[in-house]
């Protein structure tokens, strides 16, 4: 049995466009470190504070798809706060998301004073670096929207092959009201998926990284009838892409890995000139984001700017499994390096596999890119004190998925 902490926790709940995020103000244990990289890294292997995260995360609790965060001190001054992010498999490295619901909360709670200007920036400390949530209030000190300030983002490769073990339905009726054009593409790309057994993605970083996948090739349609589908798909694409040269972080191993598969429909363009897109995020071992995805987002950000699918200017209306949506669109780019240049580049007009490739859009992950700026709107949903019976056999909990 994992280690469980004492008699109770008191957890303050949000959400964030449907996802879940439990925030623990304080703790009820150290967790050691000089920075929340560091402090990630330590609660990965402590049998206590990993226990505090499957007491929290795991049912009856909570569920195999809960997401929360424990409340750190920061990496030094220049941060309000630090968080460490978890889900049911683990610690994670950033989440979008998360840094919504906590700017909310703590403007809501009073830990950082909201600014006479209306707009008051919440600086947190994550795994992957410095984030900000920049807090919008009315006239009466309500929290209207927040807007979600990512580390840069980037395209680390286009078009790489990954050969998945599941059967995706190809043919599948497509989205109503997706463009002609992008209906005949997607037939001929889904004729081209099937003959070869492969499934090209692109690998992309938003602080965590994230294989995207377009389902209008593969005929599928990200909606709640398929969600059985899209878990298969996201949980084999990740486990092709294990271990994948292009997958390793040059700077920081801590970050390596691909964390979620993004699964795309693209619906065209709004009458205000907004690019539309909808989009599952299979996380972490099969889990399922509510929300458009925060660091998904940003990444995508990224991603349709190296493309240029995303004009300059142009906002990105990311739409989640449950139609709720995030406005998104690029806050600044370096087009001198990251993402706009280097293999990220190149691999958009053809498929980066060469060894000499790989490297340097693995080096191109560590230069400056795409800063996205994301907006939404958080909700808290409960204060809960969670409490531990001695005779409970069931401590920390279970899941079923």
């Amino acid at each position: 049995m994992t280690a469980a902490p004492g008699p109770s926790v008191t957890t303050v709940d949000y959400h964030t466009a449907g996802e879940p995020f439990r925030i623990v103000p304080e703790p009820p244990l150290e967790i050691p470190g000089a920075s929340v990289a560091e402090k990630r890294m330590a609660a990965i292997t402590d049998a206590k504070i990993d226990g505090l995260r499957r007491l929290l995360c795991f049912e009856p609790r909570g569920h195999a798809d809960m997401y929360g965060g424990f409340i750190t001190d920061p990496d030094d001054a220049g941060a309000h706060f630090g968080v460490l992010f978890w889900h049911k498999d683990g610690f994670s490295t950033a989440c979008g998301h998360g840094t919504i619901a906590l700017g909310t909360w703590a403007v809501e709670s009073g830990r950082v004073p909201i600014d006479p200007s209306g707009i008051t920036e919440v600086v947190i400390d994550v795994p992957s670096g410095r984030v900000t949530a920049a807090v919008h209030t009315d006239d009466s000190g309500r929290v209207s929207s927040v807007d979600f300030i990512n580390v840069p983002g980037r395209l680390i490769a286009a078009d790489v092959e990954v050969e998945v073990e599941v059967e995706v339905e190809v043919g599948a009726d497509i989205e109503a009201g997706v463009p002609a054009d992008i209906k005949e593409e997607a037939s001929a790309a889904e004729a081209e998926a099937e003959a070869a057994g492969m499934i090209p993605v692109d690998l992309i970083w938003g602080g965590a990284i994230y294989a995207c996948v377009d389902g209008d090739a593969l005929g599928l349609q990200v909606a709640p009838e398929n969600l059985h589908e899209l878990i298969e798909l996201g949980r084999s694409i990740k486990a092709g892409l294990a271990d994948h040269p292009l997958t390793a972080h040059p700077g920081d191993d801590r970050l390596s890995g691909v964390y979620g598969t993004i699964i795309v429909n693209r619906l065209g363009t709004l009458p205000g000139g907004e690019l539309h897109q909808r989009n599952v995020t299979i996380f972490a071992d099969g889990q399922v984001d509510r929300s458009p995805c925060g660091s998904g987002t940003a990444a995508r950000i990224a991603a349709l700017h190296s493309s240029g699918e995303l004009a300059e200017g142009q906002t990105l209306i990311h739409e989640s499994i449950i139609g709720t949506r995030f406005r998104a669109r690029v806050l600044s780019a370096d087009t001198a390096s990251g993402a706009a240049t280097g293999a990220a580049a190149g691999a958009a007009a053809g498929r980066a596999t060469g060894e000499d490739t790989q490297e340097d859009a693995a080096e191109d992950m560590t230069e400056s890119g795409v800063v996205p700026i994301i907006s939404a709107t958080a909700h808290k949903v409960a204060t809960c004190t969670f409490e531990v019976d001695d005779r409970d056999d069931l401590v920390p909990g279970f899941v079923l998925r």
